[in-house]
């Protein structure tokens, strides 16, 4: 089995010679990453090309904000452990805590957003809404309705596309209208991410409901959540990589 992961590793790197090599620990939000920020932090890369698209936008009359963008493991952790809390109090079992949360939470470890590659998108406007990343506020009447039409036509241009588009057809996290992923790292991160050993991902300490996570259900979330996403930002041959390594 080791020899299997270790060519189809090397078979999927050959069509990205020349990029760079990601720790483990930068792949799942532990450190060893290069950021640049203040409140919201990304890559150097992706932060230049969102100022771009900043600038451009406001050319338009729309001022883009980052209402989140790189999150740490711990971070990713503590998000998990809120949320399961919450759900647990309101009488939920544990396996329908679990399946709560990951309607658009991540395990921590597997999120985009360790990457520094990702963004949650709003817009300045007079009258902020209280809950800011809800579907409604990016529709025709909600209050960032410019900054999505805005997106739509332009984000691509600064290599930002839509990780969970509003896609019958695509598996995994619920549509967020705010979330955009810079493609020219995230993609080869996610291959990267891909040939990491994936028992690990799940071996977490201290996370609530960790016992309920049953082998199954890592194989769903994998195959649903991790690689349900824009078929844009997937990576070569990454559906045939957890077919051999989850089986």
């Amino acid at each position: 089995m080791k020899n299997v992961i270790f060519s189809l590793c090397l078979l999927l790197s050959i069509n990205f010679y020349g990029q760079n090599e990601y720790s483990k620990n930068a792949l799942t939000g532990k450190g060893d990453l290069e950021l640049v920020g203040n409140t919201h932090k990304l890559q150097p890369e992706a932060m230049e090309a969102f100022q771009k698209m900043k600038k451009a936008a406001m050319k338009d009359g729309v001022d883009i904000m980052i209402a989140s963008a790189y999150r740490s493991f711990e971070d990713q952790k503590r998000i998990w452990n809120r949320k399961y809390v919450r759900f647990a109090n309101q009488g939920k079992t544990p396996d329908e805590s679990i399946n709560e949360i990951i309607k658009y939470s991540t395990f921590p470890g597997t999120s985009r957003h360790h990457w520094g590659t990702e963004i949650d998108v709003i817009q300045s406007v007079e009258n902020q809404p209280k809950d800011k990343l809800i579907e409604s506020n990016y529709e025709k009447k909600g209050a960032y309705a410019a900054l999505k039409k805005w997106m739509n036509k332009n984000a691509h241009e600064f290599g930002f596309h839509l990780v969970y588009t509003n896609d019958r057809d695509r598996s995994g996290f619920n549509y967020e209208p705010w979330h955009y992923s810079y493609r020219p790292l995230s993609k080869e991160m996610l291959r990267q991410f891909l040939c990491l050993r994936v028992p690990s991902l799940f071996d977490i300490a201290e996370l609530e409901g960790i016992e309920h996570i049953s082998r199954t259900l890592k194989h769903k979330y994998l195959f649903e959540q991790v690689l349900g996403v824009n078929s844009q930002l997937l990576t070569i041959g990454c559906g045939d990589f957890y077919t051999k390594v989850v089986n």
